[in-house]
């Protein structure tokens, strides 16, 4: 008999294993289908994503004008308006100081040149000035021979630039209908559900729309970090145009690893070619460990906190990104893991308590309870 039951409970063990494996098989198929379908219209949701990641930052201001009596639509145009005039003096802040320094600047590049060849010059490499004459022959030569790739490479470089502008001007007009009718798009959707699915769609949106706000709050208040440590060490190196570097820094901040990349190379190649040198490695320096303080230490505890997730479990979903989808998938990584987060314990929530029904219906599209904008189509 007790064998009997062992044999039992085996078998039944077996098909409970089974089933859970096919269902976690059927899952992972949609997922990747889900990905599939998203790659192939990615050219309208990186639009889509952009404008929620910009609707969340400027949201709070509209929502303090739409609470003070604006119109939704006056409220969003002059948030919009707001956020353009920022960028716009952003852009101004960083190229008149260094317009009004590009002579001294290419004149640095010059005598950086010269040092350059100088040093080559002398030991222990000892190039003459043929050789020297003659590497740089060979350089053109090299060029002159590769002007094919190099159209081609410009060329998709400026469909790239076009692209870009195409993106960010549709992200722009998202972001408009989005601060003007997100608010109403909640309500809408859930008369459209059928029973339950009406308010768990509801809450999990919510809830998914707050914890944007916080990653894109954090990333700034991560940014703002950056750019003030690195402001700090480059005004003490003394390097100029320290202002528009550190609201390079800051800017960069919300782009993963090629903005943090690229504002230390400006900064770096500005302190080589303006103090020589030892203040360019001093820089390098300063940088290094601030980029690393910030990726390692204040990043991962500023987003734990604002998004309920460990520091590992950031540091992992960034590495995962960046390996499956380069750049944009370490800008998403975090923002996506927080998403997953948030549906899981609502799941949660469900699966250990017994469901609770809104007593008096859905809420008022325009309470502070279901103020929250969706990337979706405007509502009809």
């Amino acid at each position: 008999m007790p064998a009997t039951i062992n044999a039992t409970r085996t078998r039944s063990a077996l098909r409970t294993s089974a089933r859970i494996s096919l269902e976690m098989l059927l899952v992972l198929v949609m997922s990747a289908v889900t990905l599939w379908i998203l790659g192939q219209m990615w050219s309208i949701v990186w639009p889509l994503v952009i404008a929620l990641l910009l609707t969340t930052l400027t949201w709070p201001l509209a929502r303090f004008l739409r609470r003070h009596g604006w119109p939704a639509a006056l409220a969003a145009t002059a948030v919009t308006v707001l956020f353009l005039l920022v960028a716009a003096g952003t852009v101004v802040l960083i190229a008149v100081p260094v317009a009004s320094q590009s002579g001294e600047l290419a004149a640095g590049v010059v005598s950086g040149i010269q040092q350059l060849r100088d040093w080559a010059a002398g030991p222990p490499l000892n190039f003459g000035a043929d050789q020297v004459s003659s590497a740089l022959d060979d350089g053109v030569a090299r060029i002159q021979s590769s002007v094919g790739s190099i159209v081609n490479a410009t060329l998709t470089g400026v469909g790239t630039v076009i692209n870009g502008l195409v993106t960010t001007v549709l992200a722009l007009f998202l972001m408009f209908f989005f601060l003007k009718d997100g608010p109403r798009f909640l309500p809408w959707l859930t008369r459209q559900l059928p029973g339950r699915l009406a308010t768990d769609v509801q809450i999990v949106g919510a809830r998914s729309w707050d914890t944007l706000g916080s990653f894109v709050r954090s990333q700034a208040f991560v940014g703002l970090l950056d750019a003030v440590f690195i402001g700090i060490g480059l005004w003490i190196v003394g390097v100029p145009l320290v202002l528009p570097l550190a609201v390079l820094t800051f800017v960069s901040a919300f782009i993963p690893i090629i903005g943090a990349l690229f504002a230390g190379f400006v900064a770096i190649l500005i302190t080589l070619v303006s103090n020589g040198p030892t203040d360019a490695l001093i820089v390098l320096a300063i940088i290094i460990a601030v980029q690393q303080l910030e990726g390692n230490v204040f990043q991962p505890m500023v987003q734990s906190r604002g998004l309920g997730l460990h520091a590992a479990v950031i540091l992992l979903a960034v590495t995962l990104g960046g390996s499956l989808s380069g750049i944009v998938g370490s800008l998403l990584a975090v923002p996506i893991a927080a998403l997953i987060a948030v549906v899981w314990n609502y799941l949660r929530e469900q699966l250990s308590d017994p469901p609770q029904e809104p007593e008096n219906g859905l809420p008022e599209p325009d309470k502070p309870d279901t103020e929250v904008t969706v990337a979706a189509r405007k509502p009809t």
